[in-house]
Formats: structure tokens, sequence, C-alpha cells
């Protein structure tokens, strides 16, 4: 690998990441850098575990897709595996699947049936309740090498701050809308029913509690209705 030109298209890759004006075209973004950036990778995508659940992120080919599905079907598999924290070092590296697995003895000839010869993954991000898995997929066996590795644990490390970054944008998205919201619901109230500020805001806090509803999707239907039914 000409590692002065694979640097130079992370330089790009990187202010990509940057300008994505999603957590979605983040994502996007990321898969569509690993099948660019990663010598013989047909396939990447993000595999989430949520509550258990298996969920793939911005698959860049449908078989991305399959692959984690079918590893959550199976209730095995090297995503799998990282994504939950078995993989020592938070990354693997299947370098031939045509050959006998005994750790996915399932998993592997399943994949093989897929057209599937090789595959690697890197932890890319932790939450409370929520773990993901940037993974890289070929059709080739013995395509990823040591220096594919090396390269994708640069990439995932690149996607793992833009993604970061992509998220607490939109959450300060999200909650400015939300305080914009609540604002707007008091000021219906306090104008309707010729209450204080503090009496509103504690007229949409008691209702949030007493229904079980989040208080900005409260302060929305007080804006978009002009009461709480």
């Amino acid at each position: 690998m000409d590692w002065r030109d694979f640097a130079q298209r992370m330089g790009v890759m990187a202010h990509d990441l940057l300008a994505q004006e999603s957590v979605d075209a983040t994502l996007e973004r990321i898969t569509s850098a690993a099948t660019e950036l990663v010598e013989d990778c047909d396939a990447a995508g993000i595999l989430v575990l949520v509550r258990g659940k298996a969920v793939t992120l911005a698959p860049s080919q449908p078989l991305a897709a399959r692959l984690d599905q079918l590893q959550h079907e199976l209730g095995e598999g090297p995503c799998f595996d990282a994504v939950r924290a078995v993989v020592p070092g938070r990354v693997f590296r299947v370098a031939d699947l045509t050959g006998v697995e005994s750790r996915w003895p399932d998993f592997v000839p399943a994949a093989r049936d897929l057209g599937v010869g090789s595959m690697m993954g890197f932890l890319l991000f932790t939450g409370d309740e929520e773990f993901g898995a940037l993974n890289f997929y070929s059709h080739q066996p013995d395509a990823f090498t040591e220096t594919s590795e090396a390269a994708g644990v640069l990439l995932a490390s690149h996607a793992a701050v833009a993604l970061s970054s992509a998220r607490s944008h939109a959450q300060l998205e999200e909650a400015v809308a939300t305080r914009h919201q609540i604002g707007e619901a008091m000021g219906i109230l306090m104008a309707r029913h010729r209450i204080t500020g503090e009496q509103a805001f504690n007229v949409l806090r008691r209702y949030s509690q007493d229904n079980n509803t989040k208080l900005g999707d409260v302060a929305r239907q007080v804006s978009e209705q002009g009461v709480l039914t």
C-alpha cells in the first residue's frame, strides 16, 4: 500500500465526514469510505446491538445487512463478537472463510454460501445501551492482510470521532428545538389562561409526568393543538 496516497485520501475523507449534515449521511460516508480505501473490500456496514437486537446501519451493499442479520439469527459470528466485546482488543480479522472455523460452526458455512471469502471488523463506538462495529467483507479468501487491518484501524478511528461529533450535534439541535417548543407552548398557556411562566411550565411538567410523555412531546401538542387533551 502507498501510505502517502492513503494518508491524503484519509484527509479528504475526514473532511467529508465532518461536512455531512446528518448522522445518517455520516454513517453512509463511513461505509462508502471503507470500500474506497481498503483494497478488496466489496461491502461494508455498521452492526449495532440495541437492547440485544442487531441493526445494520448504512450498508454499502445488501450483502452486509444480510450477513449481520444472519449472525443475529444464529447467535454467533465475528461481528457479533466484536460488538459484544468478546474479541480481545476489539478487532477481528478472519482471513479465510473457505475452511473450517470452530468458533462459528454455523455462521462460517452460511457466509461462504453467500459468497464471502474473508471479513474483518473494528469496534466503532459504545453507549449505555448500544454497541457498534464497522465491518468489512470481501468475496475473496485471504483478501484482508495485516496492512488491511492497519488501514481499517485508522479508518475506524476517524469514523468514531466523526460519528460522535455528528451524534452530539444532532442531540444539540434536538435540545435547542425542544427548548424552543417548550417556550412556545408556555407562551400559549400563559396567554390562554393568564398565568405566569412558572405556572405554565408546571402545567407542562405535571402533564408530562401524569401521562408518562416526554416534555418535548407535550409542548409540541400544545403548540400544534393549542390545548392539552
